[in-house]
């Protein structure tokens, strides 16, 4: 009786494997050959690869696509040189194979000259009558090249080969999210849609375009039509969730987000959404039982610890919000907005110099906010530290030249550390720079409100203003 047509790729490989137990030789066809190779090499199983392609080319010693498969290892292998002498050898055998083309193309492209195996791709295209594996490597050496309308034009061609290469597709989005042009991916996707309108992971990256253009309600259709042609779509719920949440609606997002959790494996990322929902409907002790869980299911997600902290911080609770900043940090010492959050915390328990410590770190770290600039001053001039401030805020002012804040607070201290000259030139610099922000320095320092020389430097703004 006839094997079908899917029971043959096992029957040679079966035997194959039952001659390396053995001490037996078995003869196999070529074409056997071939598809024993390729079953390991999709399967990462190189060491058996190898070892059929040395029984193959002892057994077919003429074969140009055995000796293919060999040189495909070896440039896996990073035996580059050893593959182009074999290269040289078959393209004087054989000069029109296009897979002679394809292996000198991936040589060049490790050697990380991806002009060179574009032009030897193009090459290939000239000579090959199924194009679909090209156009795909054409893509990705385009990628290396960050030319990503060509990338994606060869991507879209792979689509067109074949529309069930969703690898390919996300490639394609891919390619439209860095060139940032939304409007292109969802036009794209709705035609595709029209062929496809079952391809649940089509009308997810449609969502997800929607998105990105702030078109919640269609985004909304996009996930649901989504969830309709797989029902156990979990980044479709997921995504829904999202979505629900910055539409308000905090109780449906849940919904959604506990869809995925009764679907599979809870997630981190779940819980914490759910605690967020939970926070936003102002049912507390909900959002901390699952903060608490989220931390429970991944104790190294950070954001989980964050959460936590400001659930505290926002009730002013900050010696329980300092504890969990700091599990943050012992996952994460390297995020800036970590030590941001902890300096403001320290700085609520009036703990300076360890806010000090924060802030310097934050900046470091490379947080250059202005706001980090006017808190940190503040911190330090708290801490009676005014000179020190001052030099804080002139590093700010490298960053925020324009900054009227900056110039308002600095004359603001040079006042107050009784350095008439200087306050008064900032105060003036201020005034200049934005007479609307005035109320901010009479704010910070009202003992100035009724100044003569202020009250006369602001009615010269004034005058000079109009």
């Amino acid at each position: 009786m006839a094997l079908e047509s899917n029971e043959r790729p096992n029957r040679p490989i079966a035997k194959f494997e039952s001659m390396l137990k053995t001490d037996d030789v078995y003869f196999f066809d070529a074409e056997d050959f071939e598809d024993i190779i390729h079953h390991y090499l999709n399967n990462g199983k190189i060491a058996l690869a190898k070892k059929a392609i040395k029984i193959g080319l002892q057994q077919h010693p003429g074969s140009i696509e055995l000796k293919l498969l060999d040189i495909e290892v070896l440039v896996f292998e990073n035996h580059l040189d050893l593959a182009e002498q074999y290269l040289d050898e078959l393209q004087i055998l054989d000069g029109t194979n296009e897979e002679i083309f394809i292996q000198r193309a991936n040589i060049y492209s490790k050697k990380d000259n991806h002009e060179a195996a574009v032009a030897l791709l193009n090459q290939a295209l000239d000579l090959s009558e199924n194009s679909f594996d090209i156009h795909s490597l054409l893509g990705m050496e385009y990628l290396f090249m960050d030319d990503f309308k060509l990338a994606k034009e060869s991507f879209m061609r792979c689509v067109s080969f074949d529309e069930q290469d969703y690898s390919s597709l996300y490639n394609v989005i891919y390619c439209f999210e860095f060139l940032e042009d939304h409007d292109g991916a969802i036009v794209y996707l709705n035609d595709y849609l029209e062929r496809n309108p079952y391809c649940e992971v089509a009308w997810h990256q449609l969502g997800k375009q929607y998105i990105y253009k702030k078109m919640y309600p269609e985004a909304l259709g996009a996930f649901d039509f989504a969830i309709i042609s797989d029902d156990t779509f979990i980044g479709a719920y997921f995504e829904k969730g999202k979505v629900l949440e910055k539409m308000g609606k905090y109780n449906e997002a849940i919904d959604n987000y506990e869809a995925t959790i009764k679907m599979d494996d809870p997630t981190s990322h779940a819980y914490l959404r759910i605690g967020k929902c939970h926070e936003r409907l102002g049912n507390d002790e909900m959002a901390k039982y699952y903060y608490y869980h989220t931390v429970h299911e991944d104790p190294l997600l950070d954001k989980g610890w964050l959460a936590i902290t400001d659930f505290y911080y926002r009730r002013n609770n900050y010696k329980k919000a300092l504890y969990y900043i700091n599990k943050a940090l012992n996952i994460d010492g390297e995020n800036p907005l970590y030590w941001k959050k902890c300096a403001y915390i320290n700085a609520a328990l009036k703990k300076y110099d360890q806010a000090d410590f924060a802030f310097k770190q934050a900046v470091d770290l490379g947080n250059y906010e202005l706001k980090t600039w006017l808190n940190w001053a503040d911190v330090v001039y708290n801490n009676e530290d005014a000179a020190t401030a001052l030099q804080i805020l002139s590093q700010g002012q490298e960053f925020y030249p324009e900054s009227a804040e900056l110039k308002y607070k600095m004359a603001g201290f040079h006042l107050a550390n009784n350095d008439t000259i200087n306050g008064r030139i900032c105060l003036m610099d201020a005034l200049k720079l934005d007479l609307q922000k005035l109320s901010l320095f009479f704010e910070e320092f009202p003992q100035y409100t009724k100044s003569e020389w202020v009250l006369k430097a602001v009615e010269k703004a004034e005058k000079a203003a109009k």
